[in-house]
């Protein structure tokens, strides 16, 4: 009974060692030239080369509410 419960114990704890944190960075497109963007980011250095990156657009302007 203890063995299986050390089992589970120590299988959760690799579980959870390798789950991935995303870093949040905030970038200014500087260039983009075909498939290629060039930014600058504040605190770039939480980045390293060949991490998968997710690059979400800033929406500009928006719909006018209209109220009563």
């Amino acid at each position: 009974m203890k063995k299986g419960i050390v089992s589970v114990v120590l299988a959760l704890t690799f579980a959870v060692s390798t789950v991935a944190v995303a870093a949040t960075v905030k970038c200014t497109v500087d260039s983009v030239a075909g498939d290629t963007v060039t930014m600058t980011c504040k605190k770039a250095s939480k980045l390293k080369a060949g991490d998968s990156v997710k690059v979400k657009a800033k929406k500009s302007g928006g719909a006018a509410i209209e109220g009563c």
